[in-house]
């Protein structure tokens, strides 16, 4: 399992997305967390199919807060189909500008 974790922000809405990879050989199922620097936290349950195909989890996209000065943040759980054994955590290090790059 790979996965990549981001903050986008675009036309003052601002939203978290993990690409990954599942080559576990089985599905399993993320949690992908957006945390606003209001202290709010936006959240999306994804399926990951089993393949090396890459695929994409995102959160919904919501009003930038904050002026954008503030950092949003972003962590992505991984577990078990059963959502009993957490396999892999990632996080953003930094958000992204207004053109989806990393800073």
């Amino acid at each position: 399992m790979e996965a990549q974790t981001c903050v986008l922000a675009e036309g003052g809405r601002s939203w978290a997305r993990t690409y990954y990879r599942n080559t576990s050989g089985g599905p399993l199922r993320a949690v992908l967390t957006l945390m606003r620097p209001d202290g709010r936290t936006v959240q999306a349950y994804c399926e990951i199919p089993a393949g090396d195909e890459p695929g994409t989890c995102e959160t919904p996209r919501e009003p930038t807060v904050g002026g954008g000065v503030a950092p949003y943040t972003a962590v992505a759980e991984v577990a078990d189909a059963r959502g009993e054994r957490k396999l892999l955590r990632a996080g953003s290090n930094a958000p992204t500008d207004e053109r989806g790059s990393d800073q």
